[in-house]
């Protein structure tokens, strides 16, 4: 598997269902330069684990949004599919009307160039959380049966602002509001003897 960390992120230009359920036929990638990208993957529409994650990425939109970065879904269906999903009740499958851009990837090309691509069928569980330049900072793939947390997801996105606000790095476990350390010997020295109890 390719490990996109410090590249940049594969553009694309596909068609999306967007967060007010219009339909957005040039949609890039490249037009969020300037802001955090979550963008993640999943296997399919109307499906079971799938639903769980997506409902709780719009759940927590407002987070996301405070903090600056946009959320992107994106699976091998198509645009009327992810319509379809989006105006179904999530009493009765549907993810209801989510807040955040889907993208179709019919040709699964998208999947295929972050390399989440299953069996050339379907997107395995790929988290890529993109930089203002437009550069993999973080990357996670799950397997088919295994839901991601988007807890965690928050979290990086807070480490990397912290980093990029104070030039400190973020220890094990690092969460916002917590101190950093200075990326030396001597700051590790300084924070392990301050914080290691708390490892």
């Amino acid at each position: 598997m390719t490990v996109l960390v410090t590249k940049e992120a594969p553009d694309f230009t596909a068609t999306a269902v967007m967060g007010d359920g219009s339909f957005k036929d040039d949609f890039k990638l490249s037009d969020y330069r300037g802001k955090k990208v979550v963008l993640f993957f999943y296997p399919l529409d109307f499906t079971f684990v799938c639903p769980s994650e997506l409902i709780a990425f719009d759940h927590r939109m407002a987070e996301f949004e405070e903090r600056g970065a946009q959320v992107i879904g994106c699976s091998i269906d198509s645009h009327f599919t992810h319509l379809a999903w989006r105006n179904t009740d999530i009493n009765n499958g549907g993810i209801g009307p989510v807040k955040y851009p889907l993208v179709a990837d019919l040709n699964k090309n998208i999947a295929r160039d972050f390399d989440v691509l299953f069996n050339e069928a379907i997107a395995l569980r790929g988290s890529f959380l993109i930089d203002e330049e437009g550069v993999v900072r973080h990357q996670v793939v799950n397997d088919l049966p295994l839901g991601r947390n988007i807890d965690e997801m928050l979290r990086m996105v807070d480490a990397l602002s912290f980093h990029q606000s104070h030039g400190e790095v973020c220890p094990a476990g690092w969460q916002q509001g917590k101190p950093g350390m200075k990326g030396s010997t001597e700051g590790v020295a300084e924070y392990l003897t301050e914080h290691a109890g708390a490892l």
